[in-house]
């Protein structure tokens, strides 16, 4: 191999390590950017995720929740037919 092949292969070699270089380098740059665009999102999410343990918070302190209520009416149907069930037995 002649010295001016050598140096062309050299040279070659140092445009493709470069080349590599640039596609790692633009590759990093483009995980940065979506780690911190997925940062900013989780941040977002959590706001979110509060907001909502607040409100629910919220409903059950001002006033019962769809599931007391409904509860509640249970309770009292449950009382009302072991009443009439009573007031039955008594009249046997």
């Amino acid at each position: 191999m002649t010295d001016e092949e050598l140096k062309q292969l050299v040279a070659s070699n140092a445009r493709a390590i470069q080349a590599l270089t640039d596609t790692v380098n633009t590759f990093a740059d483009r995980v940065s950017e979506s780690i911190e665009q997925a940062q900013a999102e989780r941040e977002e999410l959590r706001q979110a995720t509060i907001g909502i343990a607040n409100l629910l918070a919220s409903l059950d302190q001002d006033r019962p929740t769809i599931l007391r209520k409904l509860t509640a009416i249970e309770n009292k149907v449950d009382r009302i037919l072991a009443r009439e069930n009573r007031d039955r037995t008594v009249d046997s």
